[in-house]
């Protein structure tokens, strides 16, 4: 019999589990998404490596929804079965609150043993690709970041360039507008019918070279103005500027780096990453008692509290990290002086019913 209720609450459990974390990482990564979105609309990103980035950032992701799915999903399962009085049947039957318990303590292994693969290993890995791919669209050339048929900021926003078509390969340009404000007072403006990258190795620097062109320099709104036709020209091309980088450095560090760093934002990373897995069981302990509903009150009732638990338990988490990273919080207390409160809050929770009763002896004992 417990065999059979075992595998029924388990699959309940896992495949709820499931469906909330498949929408919750479809909104995470949606915001992620159009982050990167931005940063390649801008010519800082190109588009090929947009998806590429993304996934990447999954598992760091993944990371977080998981505890967070399966809080929700427990709240979900369980809230349903007490509406629709199937906990009454398996209290009838001898299943007490405690059996209950432990019996989701063991899909809240598994979905911590998953969340462990992610934070341990998958996560650093991500985000050392991610700082990877990054570093790379650092380093790219404006040249490079130019896209046809838009006019686009460059060279920390002044320069305006407008390009009619860019060749497959990235290396020729057709019908090229380059306009540049040189002081308060004068601009200049190159049009040229093609253009080109150049790589000076004597400097190691690159040159938009442009052919065929004329250049129009002096100061608008008046008729001082430089015209000077040419058959080749060019200017020097500094790398893009930065991207959006990765939270932390050391969230690139391996696990096993982070073992060995005595610095402050290691010590946290790597505490953060054993918090994980831990704060699987802590809101399996929240979530147990939190679920049980009144069938007269609605199965959300209680949903909103849950939930609110849930994010001061991170928001808490989150800046006890900081505080460690920023040397404001002794290492040795560390995200430890999170867990334990709300630890002790969901084993009183599970021990309420008792303590009532406890409370209530005395005053019958009087009465008697």
């Amino acid at each position: 019999m417990t065999l059979i209720i075992f595998r029924y609450l388990s699959r309940d459990l896992l495949l709820t589990c499931f469906a909330v974390s498949v929408v919750l990482l479809v909104i995470f990564l949606t915001q992620n998404f159009s982050r990167y979105l931005d940063d390649a609309a801008e010519g800082k990103l190109a588009v090929d490596v947009l998806f590429k980035v993304v996934a990447f950032r999954m598992p760091y992701l993944l990371e977080l929804i998981l505890p967070l799915g399966f809080y929700l999903a427990i709240l979900l399962a369980y809230g349903r079965m007490y509406i629709e009085s199937e906990m009454v049947v398996l209290s009838a039957c001898g299943m007490s609150h405690w059996q209950l318990l432990r019996l989701t303590l063991v899909p809240a292994a598994l979905v911590a043993a998953v969340v462990a693969v992610f934070s341990f290993w998958l996560s650093p890995a991500g985000a050392q690709m991610t700082e990877q791919t990054l570093a790379e669209q650092r380093n790219r050339s404006e040249f490079e970041s130019l896209q046809e048929g838009r006019f686009q900021a460059i060279g920390q926003g002044k320069v305006m360039t407008y390009v009619e078509n860019v060749s497959d390969d990235n290396q020729r340009l057709d019908q090229v507008f380059v306009a540049q404000r040189d002081s308060d007072t004068a601009s200049s403006v190159v049009v040229a019918k093609t253009g080109e990258q150049a790589y000076i190795s004597d400097y190691g620097q690159r040159y938009l070279v442009l052919h065929q062109g004329y250049r129009y320099e002096g100061r608008p709104g008046t008729r001082e103005f430089k015209v000077t036709q040419f058959d080749e020209w060019g200017r020097y091309l500094p790398p893009t500027t930065s991207v959006a980088e990765f939270e932390r450095e050391s969230d690139a560090k391996t696990t096993a780096q982070l073992l060995g760093a005595s610095d402050a934002d290691s010590q946290a990373t790597l505490q953060w990453r054993i918090s994980m897995p831990l704060m699987v069981f802590i809101a399996t302990l929240l979530a147990v008692p939190l679920s049980k509903t009144n069938p007269r009150q609605g199965r959300y009732l209680k949903m909103l509290p849950a939930i609110l638990i849930y994010v001061f338990y991170l928001a808490f988490l989150i800046n006890a990290r900081g505080a460690i990273a920023e040397g404001d919080l002794s290492p040795g207390l560390g995200l430890w002086v999170v867990h334990l409160p709300f630890a002790v809050i969901a084993l009183f929770m599970l021990n309420w019913q008792a303590l009532m009763q406890l409370r209530s002896m005395p005053a019958k004992v009087a009465h008697g």
